[in-house]
């Protein structure tokens, strides 16, 4: 199918130049220019509505698009845990396990275009949905948001905002980057727009081979037996994304917007082995299906209407590539299928010339079908919700918001918001109040899971006792923000009650009878493994402190250096004891210099950057040891015709080489997920005209 799709990609290529060459027409801009790193852009998360980002009173982190390209990036994870200190992710064959300031991943509301993404795999969110080739910026907002946002806003807000040029009659654009380890990623868009009518078609194909760092593993039981091993540290992949958005706007008043989003994916594992451990009998298979409808009716500058609606859909299952007593060859066997249906409502007033008031309600449906955790249930809330901006006294902006929301089993929440910025000349204050609230998901409701993983068995259950999740979250802030200089610091406080968290509990005689009842399909051999079960329980609360430090200067023109730090303290207290939260990491900074320099026709991008963090914590596990990655990557534009440009890449992944080498366990885990040093190529051609 790839091969007919490059093929297809080099016809369309072919026939856009010769129609370009027919009607010779001109270009608008060009692609070799000298640019400064924009310091304030148009954001959008932070406060509901676009304003710029210096005067966002809830601060925002962006990572424009001409950043991650010139990173020559091709992943989420990639883009945001390179350039973003507070976000550390942890691939495996399930998604990528995500975390923001402390938190994991059913604390972060990841949206696509204000639109929540639904889609996970174990509370590991499968981020190969989103098609990396659009996005134009991605907006993070730290802490807790339920105010505007809803539920599951309590670690912050990851807003991914995809790009719809209107510049042109007709682009083409083909993108491919390749490095080791079977890495190669193939993205083809076409744009057209005309008369106000847009149409935006993207498809990406991307893939990965599995990898592990050392061979070895211990014998299960033995700190100095070691064994043959071909388990995945990274588990290899083949993606397929088609996306399809339609715009049109027939005057300055209205614009509507429909899009569909269709993704697969399959890892590619190696298989069962009977001389070796690690190999798996089937492969994971992931479908998504996402589509929307949305528009805005501008009355006037000051008054608009906004709606959307939007229904995802996200299934995975085992597909087995080895045949067992149950199961032949290409037998798929489906685990887990989401569904779920968003409307939303929303009024944006500017009621005086220094104030902006949004009025909206939101309507949710939520489906959930697990095979093997014994689940058919779906959930509705609904939500209405306000906020308030205003700017008196010329330096002080307060923002205030509230939202109560009823959830069919959790009946009614109420959340609030309160901002307070004191901005005179190039300085900005802030200090801020914002409450969160997480209803538990239905898995963490309802599941009655059973299954077996290389043997061993696992049992986890669902507890309808549950209580939802609040968050109080404060923060104050100060900034220096020039044309030329940006300098931050944010302090914040994160206090969570009633966490969810899986209790594990060890296996009793009665215990045990009572599980041999529940799960008739258990064999006496895998009870015999059976070493304890889990049961999802409220904790007692959890809290997260944490200093964040931003630093961006323009040193002159072409060169920009930007330097981000965050400490950070996660914990969770049951019963007076306080624990560190999985998977935390107490010291994380970044690093990027960016060098820009063009003659004539010709562009020359240099990027430089790195990622340092300490060691990553495992409270029922080996501790990972912290490291320190760099990588870098050169982008060369050439201004080919004034319809044309060529955009070729080349880099080194891992400058240094830092890998961690240590020899599997069962109580070891991993932070650094690098196979080693790699060099990375790649290839922008774009037609525009």
């Amino acid at each position: 199918m790839i091969k007919y799709l490059l093929i297809l990609s080099a016809v369309l290529c072919v026939q856009s130049t010769a129609v370009a060459q027919i009607h010779k027409m001109e270009r608008r801009d060009s692609a070799v220019t000298i640019r400064n790193h924009q310091l304030d852009p148009v954001v959008v998360t932070g406060s509901g509505h676009h304003q710029r980002l210096k005067s966002t009173a809830t601060p925002v982190h962006v990572l424009s698009g001409t950043e991650i390209r010139e990173q020559g990036i091709s992943t989420l994870d990639g883009a945001l845990t390179r350039m973003m200190p507070q976000v550390s992710m942890a691939p495996n064959s399930m998604g990528t396990f995500l975390r923001l300031n402390g938190l994991g991943n059913k604390y972060i509301l990841i949206l696509v275009n204000g639109q929540k993404l639904t889609g996970d795999i174990s509370n590991n969110v499968d981020l190969s949905r989103i098609d990396m080739s659009r996005v134009k910026r991605i907006e993070v907002l730290d802490g807790a948001a339920s105010s505007l946002y809803g539920s599951d806003a309590i670690a912050g807000v990851i807003n991914i905002i995809t790009d719809q040029p209107t510049d042109q009659l007709v682009g083409l654009t083909s993108s491919t980057r390749i490095s080791g380890k079977g890495q190669w990623t193939e993205s083809v868009n076409l744009d057209i727009f005309h008369k106000g009518f847009g149409s935006y078609t993207t498809f990406t194909h991307d893939q990965a081979d599995s990898y592990r760092i050392n061979d070895l593993e211990y014998v299960k039981g033995s700190d100095t037996e070691t064994q043959q091993s071909i388990a995945p540290l990274f588990t290899g992949y083949r993606s397929n994304v088609f996306g399809q958005k339609f715009t049109w706007s027939p005057d300055e008043h209205l614009a509507l917007n429909a899009g569909l989003n269709v993704s697969y994916k399959i890892t590619d594992r190696p298989e069962t082995n009977a001389d070796i451990s690690g190999g798996t009998d089937y492969e994971m298979r992931y479908k998504g299906l996402r589509w929307n409808v949305g528009g805005i009716y501008k009355f006037s500058n000051r008054y608009s209407l906004q709606g959307d609606f939007t229904a995802d859909h996200f299934r995975y299952g085992k597909e087995y590539d080895v045949e067992t007593k149950a199961n032949a060859i290409g037998d798929y066997v489906l685990s887990k299928k989401q569904r779920s249906m968003a409307g939303e409502l929303k009024a944006i007033l500017r009621l005086t010339p220094h104030s902006t008031t949004i009025i909206g309600g939101a309507w949710r449906n939520d489906k959930l079908e697990a095979t093997s955790g014994n689940i058919d249930k779906d959930v509705y809330t609904m939500a209405a919700y306000a906020q308030h901006e205003m700017r008196f006294f010329d330096h002080f902006t307060a923002t205030v918001g509230a939202r109560l929301t009823h959830h069919e089993t959790f009946d009614n929440h109420f959340t609030s918001k309160a901002v307070l910025m004191y901005a005179p000349g190039a300085f900005r204050f802030r200090a801020s109040y914002s409450g969160g609230f997480r209803a538990p998901g239905l898995d963490e409701l309802y599941y009655h899971y059973f299954s077996v993983n290389r043997g061993k068995p696992q049992i986890i259950f669902g507890n309808q006792d549950l209580s939802p999740e609040k968050s109080h979250y404060f923060s104050l802030n100060a900034e220096y923000r020039t044309d030329k200089v940006i300098f931050s610091v944010t302090g914040y406080y994160n206090r969570i009650k009633d966490m969810v968290v899986r209790q594990n509990i060890d296996i009793t005689d009665d215990r045990m009878t009572m599980l041999k009842g529940e799960f008739p399909e258990m064999t006496a051999d895998q009870a015999e493994k059976l070493e304890r079960y889990s049961l999802y329980t409220n904790s007692d609360e959890g809290d997260v402190k944490g200093l964040q430090v931003n630093a961006s200067v323009n040193v002159f023109k072409g060169l920009n250096l930007s330097a981000n730090y965050i400490w950070t303290l996660a914990r969770t207290k049951s019963n007076d004891n306080w624990t560190v939260l999985e998977r935390s990491i107490r010291n994380a900074a970044t690093f990027t210099a960016n060098y820009h320099k063009s003659w004539r026709r010709y562009g020359l991008n240099v990027n430089v950057n790195a990622r340092f963090q300490s060691k990553t914590y495992y409270p029922d596990y080996e501790d990972a040891p912290g490291f320190g990655v760099w990588n870098v990557n050169t982008t060369h534009t050439f201004d080919c015709t004034s319809w044309a440009y060529l955009e070729p890449s080349i880099g080194i992944d891992n400058i240094f080489d830092r890998v961690d080498r240590r020899i599997d366990s069962n109580l070891r885990k991993y932070a650094l997920y690098n196979p080693g040093r790699m060099v990375v190529v790649g290839l922008k051609v774009k037609l525009k005209y």
